[in-house]
C-alpha cells in the first residue's frame, strides 16, 4: 500500500511540477520582454499625448528659457523633464548624469536643459521644490540647488526648501520671499503643461536633438544616443 500511494503521489507531483514550471518562465518571459526604462507616470497624461502632433517638437519652444549645463552652441542637446520627490529622477543624477557633465558637457559637446514635471497627484511638495529651485536660480543657484535636492530627496520638506537654501548660502529674504509669493508658480505649471504637449508621461523624461527618450537611462545607452546624434 505504501508503495501505491508513493506512486500516486509522485504521478500528482510531476504535472504540478511541470505546471509550476510553465508559470515561471511565462513571468520571466513577461519580465524581460518588458522596457527597460523605469519612470514615475503621471495620470491622464495619455490623452493629452493622443493629440500631439507628429513630428519632433520645435527645439526653441522644447527648450524654453530653463535652467542649462553646457554650452549654447554644443551639436547636441538634452532637455530634461524632472520631478524633485521622482526616486528615477535622483538615480539618473547620480548615476548617469554625473558621467554626462565629465564626458560631454564640460568640453562642449551636449547642453542639459532642465525642465519642471511635477506629478502633484502622488508627490505633495514637488510643485513647491520646483519653485523654490527657480527661486535659487535667480540668485545664480540653480544647479547647486538642484543636486542638493536629488542628493537628500528622503527627506524633502516644506520646511527643509528653505533650510537647505540657506545651507547652500542664498539670501533668505530674497529666496523667502520669493517662494512664498508664488513667483514661479505659473511657469512650473506652464513647464509641465509644455511637457504633455510633447509626450511626456512621467518623469524622468528626456530629449535628445527632439527624440523623446522616456525613463530612466543608463549612462552607456545614454551615450550611443549622443554618439549616434554627434554623427
Amino acid at each position: 500500500m505504501e508503495d501505491t500511494n508513493s506512486s500516486s503521489s509522485n504521478t500528482l507531483l510531476v504535472p504540478a511540477a511541470i505546471v509550476v514550471a510553465g508559470i515561471l518562465i511565462a513571468g520571466a518571459v513577461i519580465y524581460t520582454s518588458g522596457p527597460r526604462q523605469s519612470g514615475t507616470e503621471v495620470a491622464g497624461a495619455g490623452k493629452a499625448v493622443e493629440k500631439q502632433e507628429e513630428g519632433r517638437p520645435d527645439p526653441g519652444e522644447l527648450a524654453d528659457d530653463d535652467p542649462s549645463l553646457g554650452s549654447p552652441d554644443a551639436p547636441v542637446t538634452i532637455v530634461e523633464f524632472g520631478d524633485f520627490q521622482c526616486p528615477f529622477c535622483a538615480d539618473f543624477l547620480i548615476k548617469t548624469e554625473g558621467k554626462l557633465r565629465d564626458s560631454y558637457i564640460k568640453n562642449g559637446k551636449v547642453r542639459l536643459i532642465y525642465r519642471d514635471f511635477p506629478i502633484t497627484e502622488i508627490h505633495a511638495v514637488a510643485q513647491k521644490a520646483a519653485e523654490a529651485s527657480e527661486c535659487a536660480d535667480d540668485q545664480g543657484k540653480f544647479w547647486e540647488y538642484h543636486d542638493f535636492l536629488y542628493a537628500h530627496q528622503k527627506e524633502l520638506s516644506p520646511a527643509n526648501l528653505k533650510v537647505w537654501a540657506g545651507d547652500l548660502n542664498l539670501n533668505m529674504t530674497q529666496f523667502s520671499s520669493c517662494l512664498d509669493s508664488g513667483k514661479y508658480t505659473d511657469e512650473v505649471t506652464a513647464d509641465r503643461a509644455s511637457g504633455i504637449k510633447f509626450g511626456v508621461k512621467g518623469t524622468p523624461s528626456f530629449f535628445v536633438n527632439g527624440t523623446n527618450i522616456p525613463g530612466f537611462v543608463e549612462f552607456p545607452d545614454l551615450e550611443q544616443v549622443i554618439q549616434s546624434a554627434l554623427q
